[in-house]
């Protein structure tokens, strides 16, 4: 399983990076700083967040919400509670939108893949690390499968992060002396460790589930421009 781990990671990242470069085309950027409103935009609609919570989700460097707070797209309760003003939600569902337009443009019918990914997502919060707590479920305003399987996606990418987290952190390593690890033995074990933990949701598929979810991914990835 844990070979399956490491083919599907980079698959996902692909397929996740085209969605974000192909709604760029229609993207209007907003009078204020957009920022991490475009991360957490399936988070912040459905439950405020904490600045302890960014630097669970920002390991290797926790995003300055100084900004948000000034321009009111953030407001801070007693307590470090941090909500979305309804500014920023009417950003959020601006950028659905373009979301949605995006991946039917750029996909075929995904629900059959959107429900694979969405089992897998339900089988990791069954025991979820501190990012992917954080970060799902997502909030999933648009009853598309695009939709739904961009952002399953998106936030199933945080369980891969806190696998590789709790790997590097058995090494005895900071978040900054993972960063700057050169390649080696040690980086392998870590990689490996990472891939033995990130396979386990994926055990609540089938070989033939599994093997279609790889293909129907691996089909969804643009091939470079030539």
């Amino acid at each position: 399983m844990h070979t399956f781990a490491a083919a599907i990671a980079p698959v996902i990242d692909a397929v996740h990076v085209d969605v974000h470069v192909e709604s760029r085309k229609t993207f209007v950027p907003p009078a204020f700083t957009p920022g991490l409103l475009i991360d957490q935009r399936y988070t912040l609609p459905l439950r405020p967040l904490t600045r302890a919570d960014l630097a669970v989700v920002y390991r290797y460097g926790v995003p300055d919400v100084t900004v948000h707070l000034q321009e009111g797209t953030l407001i801070e309760h007693p307590g470090g509670r941090l909500e979305a003003s309804k500014e920023a939600l009417d950003f959020i569902d601006t950028l659905y939108s373009h979301h949605s337009a995006a991946t039917r443009r750029l996909w075929p019918d995904v629900k059959h893949l959107a429900d694979l990914v969405g089992r897998v997502l339900d089988q990791a919060l069954r025991d979820p690390g501190p990012a992917l707590a954080v970060m799902a479920p997502p909030y999933e305003p648009i009853d598309e499968a695009g939709v739904l399987l961009f952002n399953r996606l998106a936030a199933l990418r945080y369980h891969r992060a806190d696998s590789h987290a709790a790997a590097w952190q058995a090494e005895g390593l900071s978040a900054s002396a993972m960063a700057a690890l050169e390649p080696g033995e040690q980086r392998e074990r870590i990689e490996r460790v990472t891939n033995e933990r990130a396979a386990v949701p994926y055990e609540t598929l089938s070989d033939s589930e599994r093997a279609a979810l790889l293909d129907g991914l691996l089909a969804l990835v643009r091939q470079p421009a030539r």
